[in-house]
């Protein structure tokens, strides 16, 4: 009988540390998710700082243009953010700042060669 007591003592602790592995594993990768779902999310606002203005410009609603030094900070973080991308080969930030990128390029361009 007490053969039988060991068996469900070693079941239950090996259930018991699956579960704690299982657990740990679950939040780490939720953590790594949720901070590199953070960083895309940042990408993105910086990105659209300057594009209400923009579309304000090319609509010609408003004359004023966003603050030069503003958008050469904005620019000047997203290379250093597309930098980061290409040396992590983090290919979803890579893609996104391109874009981004070249949406704004092509807003300007729009802008100025109206």
């Amino acid at each position: 009988m007490e053969m039988q007591g060991n068996y469900f003592k070693v079941i239950y602790s090996i259930v018991v540390n699956f579960a704690k592995v299982t657990y740990n594993n679950f939040l780490n990768s939720i953590a790594k998710v949720s901070s590199d779902t953070v960083e895309w999310l940042g990408v993105l606002a910086l990105h659209c700082a300057t594009v209400p203005t923009m579309l304000g410009l090319m609509a010609g609603i408003t004359d004023n243009t966003p603050p030069i030094d503003i958008v050469l900070i904005l620019w000047g973080a997203l290379t250093m953010f597309f930098i980061k991308a290409v040396i992590k080969k983090d290919i979803l930030n890579i893609i996104t700042i391109g874009v981004g990128f070249i949406c704004q390029a092509v807003i300007m361009a729009l802008i100025f060669f109206k």
